[in-house]
């Protein structure tokens, strides 16, 4: 079920890991106008008024707040069990989420993923706080990141254990930011609730039922004081408030609540007081809304409190990058992240911009020359007919579809419709078998079911574990761009493919809840990135490698939106785009690593909660660590240079080829190298013009390389 009230949703839902891949090779809908025009608003998320404390969700309010930036956008309305009846009914994921309520949707590729799925719970990390289950409640860390050459890391060190006597624990409650945790007794009777949320300082726990825990701190303990208790760990200070604390234990009664927090690094006095008053009245749950215009994406957290106080939250990078709302009750302190510094602020509304990002499926080669239209030419009829067969798994077929339509809008910009005639009617006919609804009911590739167990849409072939529903944006993201490349000025092909394209882009990018999918699967709104792993079983957190690709994965939603007439999902695509353009850029690409003396390399390769690496999955060598954030260089990866200084970009992809282009992933590298200017761009052209083919990727080809690079120059 979903709880609501004013204008506010958390996800109570069920019945539904890790990607990474293990690669070898407000209520005013605004009208959007497709591209650049838009001026979209996006209301509240939610089904009913409903409130169940069952469930162990709590509705909760937070003070009324006026909104900077575009005003609320419409969610999509979808009937998505509608969608979901309309495809066979199978069992073929590979998940057990063990540690969840009846009645809740699994809640894969979730920041808290690893508290739901396999044997044994892994920590999680929700920004500044880390977090795990214990045989009998919890403990909490403040993550401090220590550096090497190619690592910076800040794992889950227990500072505070609470005790609860708990014999069991389950989630009762979900949303794309939040968690709620049910501790349970011998019985399977609920103790308490525990509520933790990405982006806030505190850890609750409301009791269910009359209980005294003891809450103990590394190398001391919490002693009472005026308006609560406090707690030196050493490394880190900590408040308790709630309940009565007198030795080392608190004493709860029924709907009680004690909260734990950590403070910030030698505390003000200011910040001080303002944790101890907001940690008085517990977050419940978190709001999500965005709006986006020509020229800002908008999202908007708020954090929902038992009784309607103010809260506290933290800032991350991307929330402090560029163009930003005036915050008047920030600079209280930082937390230490691998990230970089946490800012904390008072409030319940956390508000970030991102420069919007609409969906593209060109690229502008309005002034290249006459050379290098007839270069390209050459080259696509060259790619043209080496295409060979699609293959039948998700990713590699979602891959070579997309390179095929991609090939087939590049032929039709350039009037050389007759060069890719063949090539659109045979990815056509591809599209409409991969469309067909009960195409698994008559072969066993090339196809969709859903798994009511999963909760989630999944292709016959997996591939990278995506029947553990790994991965699920960066393979639909293809299917869905080459669906609304090649359906752009054909409504009747569109109206064709849309109950399968439509169930494909619920699964990663319900706006709303339901009882059969998820909300925003793979998208986490705090950290404005996506999450690729299902399952997370992993003592790092959850992780993603690839932010090229999920960028595509948005803006093929967003294409596919666009060729279906769907301006509410357009107008989600873009805020997800946006977003995960700019943390792309932010976290992987162009991070700021000052902080982290001793990390020898200019980006990021692999981010996870608790660690961010230079490394792959695949490969350890620098062409690969690079070209995968750049994988498949469309024409919506040109934002990868937006506010980029061109000297980092030379210096990276200086770093990853010290041999030279001829490597994997060699024709990415020169497409980036292309944006740092027009000098490097005329460079890369020379370069292109005789690189082996053995560097132009599977997901790519020489023509649309060469495309890029004189588009860039």
């Amino acid at each position: 079920m979903t709880t609501r009230t004013t204008d506010t949703l958390t996800e109570v839902r069920p019945p539904p890991t890790s990607r990474r891949r293990w690669w070898i090779a407000g209520v005013a809908a605004a009208v959007v106008a497709v591209l650049v025009a838009v001026l979209v608003a996006v209301a509240p998320w939610a089904d009913d008024d409903t409130a169940s404390s069952d469930d162990g969700g709590a509705a909760g309010s937070a003070p009324v707040a006026d909104v900077d930036g575009p005003p609320d956008a419409t969610p999509p309305e979808v009937d998505s069990a509608a969608l979901v009846a309309g495809v066979p009914a199978q069992s073929v994921a590979k998940i057990d989420p063990v540690r969840l309520a009846p009645g809740v949707v699994p809640p894969s590729n979730r920041w808290y993923s690893g508290l739901v799925f396999g044997d044994q719970p892994q920590p999680v990390f929700a920004e500044p706080l880390s977090f795990g289950l214990t045989d009998s409640g919890f403990t909490l860390g403040l993550p401090s990141p220590t550096v090497d050459s190619k690592v910076i890391i800040a794992p889950h060190v227990p500072a505070v254990t609470v005790d609860a006597g708990a014999a069991s624990a389950q989630v009762s409650a979900a949303d794309p930011v939040s968690v709620t945790v049910d501790l349970l007794d011998g019985s399977g009777a609920v103790i308490g609730h525990v509520v933790l949320a990405a982006g806030s300082p505190f850890v609750s726990l409301t009791a269910e039922q009359d209980v005294t825990v003891s809450s103990t701190v590394t190398g001391g303990a919490f002693e009472a004081g005026d308006g609560g208790a406090t707690a030196d760990a050493g490394t880190s200070q900590w408040g308790l408030v709630g309940g009565a604390t007198d030795g080392g234990s608190t004493t709860l009664g029924a709907g009680e609540t004690a909260t734990w927090y950590a403070l910030p690094p030698d505390a003000s006095d200011a910040a001080a007081t303002t944790l101890r008053a907001a940690a008085a009245d517990p977050v419940t749950g978190v709001d999500v809304t965005y709006g986006v215009d020509d020229r800002l994406a908008r999202t908007t957290l708020t954090y929902r409190t038992a009784g309607g106080s103010p809260s506290a939250y933290v800032l991350m990078p991307h929330h402090r990058s560029g163009d930003q709302p005036e915050r008047a009750d920030c600079g209280l302190g930082a937390y230490p992240s691998v990230y970089g510094d946490l800012e904390l602020c008072a409030g319940s509304q956390l508000t970030s911009f991102a420069p919007a990002l609409p969906p593209t499926g060109s690229l502008d080669l309005a002034g290249i020359s006459d050379d290098e239209r007839t270069a390209i030419v050459a080259a696509l009829e060259a790619d043209v007919a080496d295409t060979p067969a699609f293959p039948s798994d998700t990713y590699f077929g979602g891959k070579a579809l997309n390179r095929a339509a991609s090939l087939v809008v590049l032929g039709e910009q350039l009037g050389a419709q007759d060069v890719v005639a063949d090539l659109k009617a045979t990815t056509v006919e591809a599209l409409r078998e991969w469309a067909e609804p009960d195409g698994c009911a008559a072969r066993d590739a090339r196809c969709f079911v859903y798994d009511e167990a999963a909760r989630s849409v999944i292709g016959l072939t997996p591939s990278f574990g995506s029947d553990e529903l790994n991965d699920h944006h960066f393979h639909y993201g293809y299917i869905l761009a080459a669906a609304g490349l090649l359906a752009q000025d054909d409504p009747e092909l569109a109206s064709e493919l849309a109950p399968v394209m439509d169930l494909l882009a619920q699964d990663i990018a319900a706006a709303r809840p339901s009882d059969v999918l998820p909300q925003l699967r793979s998208y986490d709104p705090y950290a404005g990135h996506s999450w690729a792993s299902g399952t997370s079983p992993f003592a790092d957190g959850n992780n993603q490698e690839s932010s090229s690709e999920a960028v595509t994965a948005w803006n093929g939603l967003g294409l596919w939106a666009e060729a279906s007439d769907q301006p509410d999902l357009a107008a989600e695509a873009t805020w997800l785009a946006s977003t995960e353009a700019l943390t792309a850029r932010t976290y992987w690409t162009a991070p700021d690593l000052e902080q982290f003396e001793g990390f020898d390399h200019t980006m990021v390769s692999l981010n996870w909660g608790g660690k961010r690496d230079y490394a792959t999955w695949f490969s350890p060598e620098p062409n690969a660590i690079l070209g995968i954030q750049l994988i498949p260089m469309g024409p919506v990866q040109t934002s990868i240079a937006d506010g980029v200084d061109p000297e980092r970009i030379r210096a990276s992809v200086e770093e990853a080829t010290p041999g030279g282009y001829g490597v994997q992933f060699g024709g990415y590298l020169l497409m980036y190298r292309a944006l740092a200017g027009a000098d490097d761009a005329a460079a890369a052209w020379q370069e292109a013009t005789s690189l082996p083919d053995v560097a132009v990727d599977d997901g790519s080809s020489r023509s649309a390389m060469l495309a890029f690079i004189a588009a860039a120059g």
